[in-house]
């Protein structure tokens, strides 16, 4: 069975590594530990060249994913957020073939002809996320979102943030039954309370990857999956290589017929 593609979003080495390092000299590590594809992000963008990143993973066979925090629809603004062409072409400057967002302020009187316009001209496939935040990480305005596009025949995927829901107190399991089908990446990511309150991102434990299985069943077969929680070790390649395989294997039980 063909493994499903993994990436791994940048930020899970910190960004302190990043920025200082920058965000190509990570190219040949995903690729000896076995990723697929490498998530850029843009906040964390220093004095990159995006040409020569692109040429860069392409070299390794690494696909792309852009990464922005750009939010699509602003408070108030019935046409998307005029920065998202922009964005869509740095997308496309960095060689990836899709563009992660967040879904902002999204009401039922937005303008979504404009979004299909901005879409029809570029070659990058948009994909909203579920952040942190009120209006764009809790399941039902994204589900208005996501049932809209659909209606109107949208380029538009879903990245499903298993972790974020809990910023919202939302449920992951409840978001994946009615979310499920749309969703065409997963940012995979465990969360744990600090002793100050404070939510944070954590690698996942065995609960969590089980959690993981459930919630994949709700979504097409082999959907790109990424790491985003810290990866910090002394062998970044060990460790990495592990998180890779683990994160491949996730779904594949479901799908492989019982022995008998």
């Amino acid at each position: 069975m063909t493994k499903p593609p993994v990436s791994i979003s940048l930020s899970s080495y910190g960004a302190d590594l990043v920025r200082q390092q920058g965000q190509g000299s990570f190219i040949t590590l995903l690729a000896a530990a076995g990723a697929s594809r490498i998530e850029w992000r843009e906040e964390l963008l220093t004095t990159e060249q995006p040409a020569r990143l692109a040429a860069e993973a392409r070299t390794q066979g690494l696909q792309s994913i852009y990464s922005s925090p750009l939010e699509l629809w602003l408070a108030g603004q019935p046409r998307p957020n005029p920065a998202l062409a922009l964005a869509l072409q740095r997308a496309e400057a960095f060689g990836s073939t899709w563009l992660k967002v967040s879904l902002g302020y999204f009401t039922d009187s937005h303008d979504l002809s404009a979004l299909s316009e901005l879409l029809a001209a570029s070659a990058v496939q948009l994909l909203v996320e579920n952040d942190q935040t009120l209006q764009g990480g809790r399941i039902e305005p994204l589900q208005r979102f996501f049932t809209a596009a659909e209606h109107q025949a949208l380029p538009v995927g879903m990245t499903f943030d298993i972790g974020n829901w809990q910023w919202q107190d939302q449920s992951a399991a409840v978001a994946a039954r009615q979310l499920g089908r749309y969703v065409k990446y997963v940012h995979c990511k465990a969360v744990a309370r600090r002793d100050d309150g404070k939510l944070i991102a954590v690698p996942p434990a065995l609960a969590d990857l089980h959690l993981w299985e459930q919630l994949l069943k709700h979504m097409p077969a082999g959907v790109m999956r990424a790491a985003e929680y810290p990866l910090q070790g002394a062998d970044l390649l060990q460790l990495t290589a592990e998180h890779v395989t683990t994160l491949s294997r996730l779904g594949h039980a479901r799908r492989e017929p019982a022995h008998v």
